[in-house]
């Protein structure tokens, strides 16, 4: 017995020790908030004083220094996230994630970002401001890499670290502009939509511009088939297995002076993209004696895409323009290394990559290439055998200088400086937004915009072969849609449809009108807007066009077939307010109705696959209120019921029935149950949590949360058969700048600044986030100073 008691507790002793181990080498894996360490290649010593939510304030004699240091801590954070980002673009995922990325990489690698980024590097000033601030930063990150700690997902999928360089910059980048675009997610489908359905379904699609809805007003100081489907499945599946989140749309406007209670303009902003961990955006504060921004950085990009300081601030929302256009190509019948065009027979290109591929073989594949751009059809599952489809980006075309803008954006001390260096981004297409404490506010969209020929649809694949269907002309950046100093005293952008300045509407995957249709409504009902309204303007859940929706749609129902429970129930409905509170149930009951309706009038025509790529498209969100107006058409008749044409209101009926089927399955009989909070939930999903294992370690929530999709505080999800909404995309920051009071100047992320699990600003923001709650965007140094949680000093070497 007294052996056995020995055994078991040497056992003991070494599991005590190994647990010892493991917690002092999970503890090694934090990242530095304070202490003393070198740095190489600075001129003088740096300090990061960081605040209570870990954002560094980083005070510098040089901005080269200031740089290094946020490389440094930008990389200790975020190291993670700046890894992944830029293996998308260079087809590195299955490198990590194995052969289910296979056509990810594939899709991505023909894009050509990673070739544009190395041509743009190659000739690249090496001795411009922009270069050497970049490579400054890129030092900071590689200096992490060689001497800091390896962070946790390194180890669990047993990657080595490899140095930044410049073009992995490009390739983030890259990657965003591609993200914002939906051509590539539409156009396929529309075409087979076509191609099977006809032009008589077509015309009821909300595809065009709509006359009636909320456009964005320019001011200029003057009034003013199986194929295509095919490929629009590969792209789709594509595109889902991406390990980081996608660019979605936004909210932002900025208030003139004339509509402020202080007299100075009030910027606000809430960029909506795919909610994940970490969150987008890493905040850092940066002070030098030449130079200060408070900014939002993207992860490996050394300039903010979001800043401010005491002179100006600026924003960002998707412009939403069309700079994706397909086309059908024509291969020589003789010969397949040829293509026709206008000018006769061309040469195919032919590109070969290879990629490497988790616990098997390297991966080589060849596609082709034609004036347009990379041929889909060897890309996307291996189509052969079909008419070619090229895709043309215009990201790929002109001279890239989108960080040559990005530099001039964050050092522009006044409204000229800041305006030249808009023309410089041609992708992606953005809405920028501007204040300053003179008083100005501006809102320019910027992106190399084209004229194509007088009634071509650009939402269809196009023909490559006569010349017939090519772009015109390049618009002067003049031509864009814009407005600086309005009469009306604000700008604003919401996705929305820009009004035309060029004897055009520019063509685009515009969201529909609900966000723009409500800002406009707040912003015009008041004069004295403060931080405090602001703030709350930026969380409004109403949504005035659904209530319209319902009351338009409620006047079909046939109250004789209602259950006395139903009938109370309606009654609610048609008297809800819009709102999208946790416990309310019309919300729930509302979008269950929704959801059968576009699915009993849709998807008998267009089959279970392409109704839900359908419904991943921004058309199909303008279609939702556009097409329950239409009063007779061709989608209301169910094509299977052969017998009997269905009109509206029998889809409204039998919709509505479907709902309450659904939701008493789901929560029982009584409604009341049927609150908000049960089905609209929000987790932040890290790309290792998808082991269910690991889940509770790297994810952050599910929490429930107020909001929904297309209200300002935009909250949105995809709809499918479960009935269950989990937010997959929203407000990336909500960010407030009021001039009257630049150091009280407010913002939130939706989990942490860090993106390390076991720093203690890993989720610190995120109940706040959800709670509609924000923290202050310290700039005064005397109180940096004092508040300060941490300081971490950068010496010489």
């Amino acid at each position: 017995m007294k052996k056995l008691k020995k055994v078991l507790l040497f056992i003991a002793g070494l599991i005590l020790l190994a647990l010892i181990g493991i917690a002092i080498f999970l503890n090694g894996l934090k990242p530095d908030y304070s202490g003393k360490k070198t740095l190489t290649g600075l001129d003088s010593e740096v300090k990061v004083l960081y605040d209570t939510y870990g954002i560094p304030h980083i005070y510098a004699d040089k901005e080269e220094d200031a740089l290094r240091a946020l490389g440094y801590v930008h990389a200790q954070d975020r190291l993670w996230q700046m890894e992944l980002l830029r293996r998308v673009a260079k087809g590195r995922l299955s490198e990590v994630f194995g052969k289910d990325l296979l056509k990810t990489d594939k899709f991505f690698l023909s894009l050509g970002i990673d070739d544009n980024s190395a041509e743009t590097v190659s000739n690249t000033d090496l001795n411009g401001r922009t270069a050497i601030l970049s490579q400054a930063y890129l030092d900071g990150i590689n200096e992490f890499i060689e001497k800091g700690p390896t962070p946790i997902e390194f180890y669990l999928t047993g990657l080595d670290k490899e140095p930044f360089s410049l073009e992995d910059i490009h390739n983030a980048v890259g990657y965003m502009a591609f993200s914002f675009a939906m051509a590539h997610k539409t156009d396929p489908l529309l075409t087979s939509m076509r191609n099977k359905l006809g032009e008589e379904y077509m015309k009821d699609l909300a595809i065009g511009s709509d006359t009636s809805t909320v456009w964005i007003k320019n001011y200029k100081g003057i009034n003013t088939d199986s194929l295509a489907s095919n490929i629009t499945t590969s792209v789709t599946a594509a595109l889902e297995k991406l390990p980081i989140p996608q660019f979605e749309g936004s909210n932002s406007w900025v208030i003139a002076p004339q509509k402020t209670k202080n007299g100075k303009v009030i910027l606000a902003n809430d960029p909506h993209i795919g909610f994940a961990q970490p969150s987008v955006w890493y905040e850092a504060h940066i002070s030098t004696p030449t130079y200060e921004k408070y900014g939002y950085h993207l992860a490996g990009v050394p300039f903010p895409l979001l800043g401010h300081d005491r002179n100006l601030a600026y924003g960002l929302t998707m412009f939403e323009n069309d700079d994706i256009d397909f086309y059908y190509e024509e291969t020589h019948p003789s010969d397949s290394t040829k293509y026709k065009t206008a000018e006769g027979w061309k040469e195919y290109g032919y590109v070969t990559k290879t990629i490497k591929v988790k616990d098997g073989k390297d991966v080589s594949f060849t596609y082709r290439k034609t004036q347009h751009g990379p041929v889909l059809n060897q890309i996307a599952d291996q189509i052969s055998g079909e008419r070619p489809v090229s895709m043309s980006w215009i990201y790929t075309k002109p001279k890239n200088e989108v960080m040559d803008a990005l530099y001039g954006l964050s050092h522009a001390t006044n409204l000229e400086e800041f305006k030249n260096a808009l023309p410089k981004i041609h992708a992606p297409g953005l809405n920028v937004m501007y204040g300053d404490a003179k008083g100005n506010v501006g809102w320019w969209a910027t992106a190399k915009l084209y004229q194509m020929p007088d009634s071509l649809s650009t939402k269809y694949i196009l023909d490559g072969t006569s010349g017939k269907e090519e772009p015109l002309r390049y618009l002067d950046f003049s031509e864009n849609p814009s407005a600086e100093n309005p009469p009306w005293n604000y700008v604003y952008s919401a996705n929305n449809q820009p009004d035309s300045i060029a004897g055009m509407l520019y063509p685009g995957y515009y969201l529909p009108e609900n966000r723009a249709r409500r800002i406009v409504q707040l912003l015009d009902a008041k004069d004295d807007w403060d931080k405090e309204a602001v703030s709350e303007m930026i969380l409004d859940v109403t949504s005035p066009v659904n209530t319209q929706l319902v009351t338009e749609l409620i006047k079909l129902f046939d109250v004789s077939l209602l259950t006395q429970e139903q009938l109370v129930l309606v009654d609610s409905l048609e008297n809800w307010n819009g709102e999208y509170t946790l416990t309310s149930t019309s919300p729930t009951l509302f979008h269950r109705s929704e959801y059968y309706m576009v699915k009993n009038t849709m998807e008998d025509e267009l089959g279970t696959e392409m109704f839900n790529q359908f419904l991943a498209t921004h058309i199909f969100k303008r279609q939702i209120a556009w097409g329950a107006k239409m009063e007779s058409g061709k989608w209301w008749d169910n094509v299977h019921t052969k017998d009997v044409v269905e009109t509206r209101k029998d889809i409204v009926m039998k919709s509505f029935a479907d709902a309450w089927e659904s939701l008493v399955s789901d929560f029982g009989a009584d409604p009341s149950e049927w609150t908000w909070n049960k089905v609209h939930t929000l987790e932040h999903q890290h790309p290792i949590g998808q082991v269910e294992s690991l889940r509770k370690y790297f994810n952050v929530g599910p929490f429930p949360v107020e909001g929904t999709r297309e209200v300002i505080n935009n909250l949105s999800f995809p709809y499918d058969d479960t009935g269950f909404y989990k937010v997959s995309s929203g407000p990336s920051t909500r960010r407030i700048v009021d001039f009257s009071d630049i150091e009280n100047s407010i913002s939130i992320l939706p989990t942490g600044q860090s993106g390390n699990p076991f720093s203690k600003h890993y989720k610190d923001q995120a109940e706040m986030y959800v709670k509609g709650e924000f923290r202050k965007m310290m700039m005064n140094k005397q109180e940096i100073e004092e508040k300060a949680e941490s300081i971490l000093t950068f010496t010489k070497e």
